[in-house]
C-alpha cells in the first residue's frame, strides 16, 4: 500500500474530517474561558495542547468504536467496506493505534501542569472511559444517541477546565448541554439508515424503537433545545452582536439540516450529517470567536 493510499485509509478509520465538529466549539470555549484571565485569552501553549488533545481523544474514540463494531459493521451492507471489516487494516494495527492515541492524548493532558493546571491530567482517564463507553451503550439502551451527545458534549467543558477551571459555571455547562443536544440531534437522523440492521442486530437506538418519523421529531426537539442554550449562554455572558450573527446562523442551517431529510426519504443524510453540521459548528465559532477578542479587556 502507498503512502497516500495509506493515509486515507486510516483517514476513512478516525474520520478525521469529522473534528470540525466539536473542535471549533472547543475553541470558542477556551477564549470564552480566559475572559477572566489577566491576559483575556488563552497562551499560545494552551491552545496548541487543546487542539492536540482533541485530535488524540477523537482518533481513540473512533478507532475503539470501529474494534467495537468490527463483527457487526462486516455485517451492514453501509459499513461493510469500513477499513476493518475490509481488511485494510488489522485488529492488531487498530488496537496499537487506540493506544497509541490514548497514550498521547495522557501526555498531552499531563503538559497542562506546565501551566500549574492539573485537572486535564486527572480527568484524562474518565475521559477515555466515557469515549469507549459510548460504543458499547447501543447495545442496551436507546438512549445511546445522548451518551454520543455527553461525550463529544464534553469537550467545550474541558476546554474550559483546561484554561480557567476556577471559573467554571453555568456558562460551561450551558454550551456543554448545547453541543450534546445538537450532536444527539445529528446522531439521531444518522441512525435512521439504520434502523433495519439495528433491529436484526439486537441494538438500541430511536430509530430502531420508534420508527425514522419519531426520531427525526426528535431530533428537531434536540436542535431547538441547542438553539434556546445558545441564546441563554450569550444572555448570561453578555456577548454582543457578533456572537447572536453566530446563534442566528446557526438556527437557519439547522432548520435546513432538518429539511434536507423526511421519514421516507433518507436520501441527503450524508448531506445533512456531514456538509450542514461542519457549517453549523465553524460558523458559530468564527463569531463567538470574534465576539470575545472584540470585548477582551485592553
Amino acid at each position: 500500500m502507498t503512502l497516500s493510499a495509506t493515509v486515507r485509509t486510516w483517514g476513512e478509520m478516525i474520520k478525521f474530517s469529522h473534528s470540525i465538529f466539536a473542535l471549533p466549539f472547543a475553541i470558542f470555549a477556551m477564549m470564552l474561558a480566559a475572559r477572566s484571565l489577566p491576559a483575556g485569552v488563552p497562551a499560545w501553549g494552551q491552545i496548541g495542547l487543546i487542539v492536540l488533545c482533541m485530535v488524540a481523544a477523537r482518533s481513540f474514540a473512533m478507532t475503539f468504536n470501529r474494534i467495537a463494531d468490527a463483527v457487526i459493521d462486516a455485517r451492514n451492507p453501509r459499513t461493510a467496506n469500513r477499513p476493518i471489516p475490509a481488511g485494510k487494516i488489522t485488529s492488531g494495527q487498530a488496537w496499537a493505534f487506540t493506544i497509541a492515541s490514548a497514550a498521547f492524548f495522557v501526555a498531552a493532558c499531563a503538559m497542562f501542569l506546565h501551566y500549574k493546571n492539573r485537572w486535564p491530567l486527572t480527568l484524562a482517564a474518565p475521559v477515555l472511559l466515557l469515549l469507549a463507553f459510548y460504543s458499547y451503550a447501543k447495545r442496551f439502551t436507546a438512549a445511546a444517541h445522548l451518551v454520543l451527545g455527553l461525550a463529544i458534549g464534553f469537550a467545550p467543558l474541558a476546554a474550559w477546565i483546561a484554561i480557567n477551571p476556577a471559573d467554571l459555571g453555568w456558562p460551561a455547562l450551558m454550551l456543554a448541554a448545547a453541543v450534546a443536544l445538537w450532536i444527539a440531534g445529528f446522531d439521531l437522523i444518522y441512525a435512521c439508515q439504520d434502523i433495519a440492521v439495528d433491529r436484526r442486530e439486537g441494538l438500541f437506538s430511536i430509530p430502531a424503537r420508534f420508527g425514522a418519523g419519531i426520531a427525526l421529531a426528535l431530533s428537531r426537539v434536540f436542535h431547538a433545545g441547542t438553539v434556546v442554550l445558545l441564546v441563554a449562554l450569550g444572555r448570561f455572558e453578555h456577548l454582543g452582536a457578533f456572537y447572536f450573527v453566530g446563534v442566528g446562523a446557526a438556527a437557519i442551517l439547522l432548520i435546513v439540516e432538518q429539511s434536507l431529510v423526511r421519514a421516507n426519504d433518507l436520501s441527503r443524510v450524508n448531506l445533512a450529517f456531514f456538509t450542514m453540521n461542519g457549517v453549523v459548528s465553524v460558523a458559530f465559532a468564527i463569531c463567538g470567536v470574534v465576539d470575545v477578542l472584540m470585548s477582551k479587556p485592553g
